[in-house]
């Protein structure tokens, strides 16, 4: 017989199951608590409610683990490739050789979009932000194929998640791209997902971009570091904006534009602008987090804390490491690497933080490999939604194929104001 919880209103008393996971996560089910009782819950930001029962992805934020379908991101980042992990999570299992091999081709492709996309990205302002080129490009994919948006057609959502997968790497280079006035590059299908990727980024007419193979490796585990995340903020945009079964280009769009936030993925990008601050006005970085702790100063140390963490992020470890291989291996000396170093080590050892349990995050030493590849400010965050591609497609497809799925409609305590009689505007 499963567990019970009794909750007791005035003179009534509800008893509720109580939910385990596969993990030992326990929760309440309260689906009966406001047609029983003319209740509901309060928890502003969702931070103890359950919204799905997932197989994706497992995060013990107290003992730093992330697992994507039960295997560990040590093991995928050491031995895995993004396309794999994009299969894995996509699909539930860890895909055959034929498997793989299929599906690397169905993406290879497919990674040419329509020639009027030109002319879409022409139309936008050249300080664009990439974000919201990259948003609004996904969402117009169901403009230019509607015979695929469908989402409870299986077949129709494998299309379009192939699609999906092979297109954004070209539609994001296209908002690079345009932004500094180069021509767009078309895809070459000699090349590895991530290397044409750096090709119709990096690449000119001019002449033949040859990809370096450290920089692909490491965007590679990047990309599989960011592949999912459980329901993080942009994670559950795509599902709540998916329950009104909308496709999955739309959906996604949803997705990146939560995404973009400071407080989301935008937050790799505000670390390297808080390293190359400290750097610019000759501050050390012990300067710096004493001006961080100081209630009077606007200043953050970035790149510290998460919200579920309470230890060390795992995939933190795995990007410091690779940080100083690929800037070795290219022979970079970065003073903003040598800053983010010094702040960990302060910040590990100063009772302030060690009290809060604020450990670095995933952000905090990506953006250093990011700019030492030469990857522009901006496009750091449409790197971070190139990674959680396939994680949010697999959160969606879960989503449909949930006993439990309804559209998502969340309640509200009303404060505003009472009843009352309008007034013409002349008596007012």
């Amino acid at each position: 017989m499963a567990d019970t919880a009794e909750l007791r209103i005035g003179d009534k008393t509800l008893s509720l199951e109580v939910i385990e996971g596969s993990e030992g996560e326990r929760a309440i089910d309260i689906r009966k608590l406001r047609s029983e009782t003319g209740h509901i819950s309060f928890d502003p930001g969702y931070g103890n409610s359950g919204s799905c029962r997932s197989a994706v992805t497992f995060i013990d934020g107290e003992q730093g683990i992330l697992r994507y379908r039960g295997y560990p991101i040590e093991q995928l980042a050491e031995h895995s490739s993004f396309l794999e992990v994009s299969y894995l999570l996509i699909y539930g299992e860890l895909p055959s050789a034929q498997q793989l091999g299929q599906f690397t081709e169905s993406i290879r492709y497919h990674t040419m979009i329509h020639e009027d996309f030109k002319s879409f990205y022409s139309a936008m302002p050249k300080d664009a932000h990439p974000m919201a080129a990259c948003a609004a490009a996904v969402g117009a994919l169901g403009t230019f194929y509607p015979d695929s948006l469908d989402p409870l057609d299986p077949r129709q959502v494998e299309i379009s998640v192939h699609r999906l997968l092979a297109k954004f790497p070209t539609m994001a280079s296209y908002a690079y791209k345009h932004s500094i006035g180069q021509p767009f590059m078309y895809p070459d299908n000699t090349k590895d997902y991530v290397g044409n990727f750096l090709q119709l980024m990096f690449g000119t007419p001019c002449e033949q971009y040859e990809v370096n193979p450290t920089i692909e490796k490491a965007i590679d585990l990047l990309l599989i570091l960011h592949a999912d995340h459980e329901q993080n903020c942009s994670a559950s945009t795509v599902r709540l904006c998916g329950s009104s079964q909308v496709n999955l280009f739309g959906a996604i769009s949803a997705g990146i534009n939560a995404l973009w936030g400071p407080l989301h993925g935008g937050a790799n990008q505000a670390v390297i602008e808080m390293l190359a601050a400290i750097r610019d006005e000759g501050l050390t970085a012990k300067q710096f987090v004493d001006r961080a702790k100081d209630r009077n100063d606007t200043s953050r140390l970035m790149g510290f804390g998460h919200r579920v963490y309470r230890n060390f992020d795992p995939r933190m470890k795995i990007i410091k490491k690779a940080c100083f291989d690929v800037l070795g291996q290219l022979g970079v000396n970065s003073k903003l690497l040598e800053i983010a170093v010094e702040l960990e080590e302060i910040a590990l050892n100063d009772p302030y933080f060690v009290e809060r349990r604020l450990y670095p995050n995933v952000d905090f030493y990506s953006g250093v490999i990011y700019t030492a590849i030469g990857t522009p400010d901006n496009m750091f965050t449409v790197m971070f939604a190139l990674g959680r591609l396939p994680g949010w497609i697999a959160q969606w497809m879960e989503m449909h194929d949930d006993p439990d799925f309804k559209i998502g409609r969340p309640r509200q305590i009303y404060t505003g104001a009472t009843e009352r009689d309008y007034v013409p505007v002349g008596q007012r």
